[in-house]
Parts: structure tokens; C-alpha cells; sequence
């Protein structure tokens, strides 16, 4: 499982997909890291068709394999297999063990356009952390819903839950294509005082580079 693992994060899927056809023993485990290979590298159908062929050999999908059977989706846009995944991680109660899980359902509604079930998944989450918080702003972001995106970041400062680099640079690059410069630079205030007090967050390339363009274009 290692092995196809690391060839897939290499962007070997053929050898990944070669190891697991040699194994004595195909687990959930090692189907999951086919699933997670091909999703990874933005092959959504491969997945899909990966977990199908699973399912005939009566394995039992895991909180992983949803999760990466999800990010298929959002690839594919296809937000009714998405649904289906959502009934079944409903079904096994898995939204209250794994995180990652709920995260990945606002992003997959997000990127299928279903805005309205992008929100509804994310109140009912038990747990909102930056991950899930991310996908919802960054959502918002895509279908142009600027003013929502900044709320939602005002919100998650008031919950004390600590942006990313990731959560920064989309809002930065907001600004940029708004004009909006006094946004701009409450986030920038934000973000040095982040750096200040904490250790986990410094100015790299991509946020400087987007912080440069967001007071360029303003």
C-alpha cells in the first residue's frame, strides 16, 4: 500500500496501479490508495471506476475513501453521484468521527454550484475547523459571492479558528479583483499579527506574491 501510495504522489499511476494488481491481498486500505492516487492527479472517472470494482469484490469503503471518492466528484462536477456519497457517509455516521470528511462535502457542493448544500453541510457540521472554513469562503469566492466570503472570514476570526496561508491568499486575491484596499489591508494587519504571534505561518512566496498583487491592482 506504500508503494502504490508513493508512486501515485509521484504521478506514476501506471506502476501504482501495477503494484496493486501484484498484491496477494487487496484490502480497503490498498484500493483507497488507488482511489487517492487517481483522484489526486485529476483523474475523476479512473476513481470512480476504481471504487465500483471494489464494491463488486464487497469491500466496505472507509471515512478515506469517501473522502477522495468526493474530490472525484468535485472534479467531475457530478454532484448527483456526490449526494449519493453524502447519503452513505450519513448512513455509517461517519460526519462525526472525521473532519475531513465534512470539509470535503462543502467543497464538492461548492464546486458542483449547490450553494444552498454547501451551507446547510457546513452548519450541521459538529466540528468547523480552517479546513471546512476554507472551502466554504473559497466557494464563495468562485460563484462571485465577494461579500459572503468576507463575512465568513470575520466569523472564523470571532470562533478563534486561525486562517492558512491558503484561506489568506484567496482573500487577498479578492481584493485584488474587487478594488477593495481598506479589506485589503484589515487582512494584512491580520496576517502580520499572525506572523507575530505565532510560529505555524510566515510570508512565502505565494502569499507575498498575492499580497504585491492585491495592492498593485488597488
Amino acid at each position: 500500500t506504500a508503494l502504490i501510495s508513493m508512486y501515485a504522489k509521484c504521478g506514476a499511476l501506471s506502476l501504482a496501479k501495477e503494484v496493486f494488481q501484484e498484491l496477494p491481498v487487496r484490502d480497503v486500505v490498498s484500493w483507497t490508495a488507488l482511489i487517492a492516487g487517481y483522484a489526486q492527479n485529476g483523474l475523476g472517472n479512473e476513481a470512480l471506476e476504481c471504487f465500483g470494482q471494489m464494491r463488486e469484490k464487497g469491500l466496505l469503503p472507509n471515512a478515506v475513501t469517501f473522502t477522495c471518492l468526493l474530490k472525484a466528484c468535485s472534479i467531475l462536477r457530478l454532484i448527483q453521484t456526490g449526494e449519493e456519497i453524502h447519503g452513505e457517509v450519513l448512513k455509517q455516521g461517519l460526519l462525526e468521527k472525521d473532519f475531513a470528511l465534512g470539509s470535503s462535502l462543502v467543497d464538492m457542493y461548492m464546486k458542483c454550484g449547490a450553494i444552498g448544500k454547501a451551507e446547510r453541510v457546513f452548519e450541521e457540521l459538529p466540528v468547523r475547523n480552517i479546513v471546512s472554513w476554507t472551502a466554504l469562503i473559497d466557494g464563495y469566492v468562485q460563484h462571485g459571492f465577494s461579500d459572503e466570503a468576507f463575512f465568513c472570514f470575520d466569523v472564523m476570526m470571532e470562533e478563534n479558528v486561525s486562517p492558512t496561508h491558503v484561506t489568506y491568499t484567496t482573500l487577498f486575491n479578492l481584493c485584488a479583483n474587487q478594488k477593495w484596499l481598506a479589506k485589503g489591508r484589515h487582512l494584512h494587519a491580520c496576517l502580520k499579527n499572525k506572523i507575530k504571534m505565532e510560529s505555524s505561518i510566515d510570508l512565502d512566496m505565494v502569499l507575498g506574491n498575492a499580497l504585491i498583487n492585491m495592492y498593485g491592482k488597488c
